[in-house]
């Protein structure tokens, strides 16, 4: 067997050793430069912070975050316990004390709930979204701004509430699910939802909101033209009320636009950011 050396030739060592250097060199760039961004409190990117509202979960932002984390944003989808908007509230509070730099709130439906609350008072939350979400008043209840507008035809779809310490948890019944809260999916990803939501208690939806954000911080609204659980007339009337930067009305989406829209929602939100 014949073996092959290959000499390697001064220019050839030299261009090696410019080549790691210049490697080198770059990754120092970007690490002095990461540093001093982080060192200013300017980030290149706020953080955006999702919270899911009843009958779901975090997963519902999956088709969001992705099309955040390729723009280059930092993102959280909380996992929220959906056991009343003062706990809630306080739960997503602490997450965002955690979190060092500006921040874009984001809610879906009973989520907006919580947003509005937990907002409060924290100076580094940089703008509010609400997607298909409530925005309420001092004193309003999710169930109260539902029912303030026709249209909502979710009470019928509920099952038998089911008896848990301190109170009852409220599911959408599984046959229902699809046309009410999901009806521009395909039925086959509706089943999965249906079977795999989660439960929010009955108190939680009847819960009066302690405080407004959207008094003081700058808010976006997008919502689905279909929506089976908010009226649409709802949701205008929010965001009318909230003086809202930005409202979209979705055309043929249902109460589930971050996932049958998400790239509709992510542009909103990176608006919200302040990039576009």
């Amino acid at each position: 067997m014949e073996h092959h050396h290959v000499t390697r030739t001064p220019i050839f060592r030299r261009a090696i050793h410019w080549l790691i250097a210049m490697a080198v060199a770059l990754l120092l760039i970007l690490w002095f430069a990461a540093d001093a961004s982080a060192e200013n409190g300017q980030p290149a990117r706020p953080t955006v912070v999702l919270v899911h509202g009843a009958f779901a979960d975090s997963s519902s932002w999956n088709g969001v975050v992705s099309r955040l984390l390729a723009h280059g944003y930092p993102a959280i989808a909380v996992a929220v316990p959906l056991r009343g908007v003062k706990s809630d509230a306080a739960y997503v509070s602490d997450v965002l004390r955690s979190i060092k730099g500006p921040v874009v709130l984001v809610g879906h439906s009973y989520g907006g709930m919580v947003i509005t609350e937990a907002a409060v008072g924290n100076k580094h939350i940089k703008s509010l979204v609400y997607v298909a979400a409530f925005a309420p008043e001092k004193g309003e209840s999710a169930a109260k701004l539902s029912g303030r507008f026709p249209g909502s035809t979710l009470a019928p779809t509920l099952a038998p509430p089911v008896s848990v310490p301190g109170g009852k948890d409220l599911l959408i019944r599984q046959d229902k699910f699809w046309k009410q809260f999901a009806a521009d999916l395909p039925e086959k990803k509706a089943r999965l939802m249906a079977v795999a939501q989660r439960p929010v208690t009955e108190a939680g939806l009847n819960d009066p909101a302690d405080a407004s954000a959207w008094k003081t911080i700058p808010s976006w609204f997008v919502y689905g033209e279909l929506d089976k659980n908010i009226p649409p007339a709802a949701h205008a009337f929010m965001a009318k009320r909230a003086k809202a930067k930005e409202s979209v009305e979705v055309k043929g989406a249902s109460h589930v636009v971050m996932i049958s829209r998400p790239g509709m929602v992510a542009r909103l939100i990176r608006d919200a950011a302040g990039e576009r």
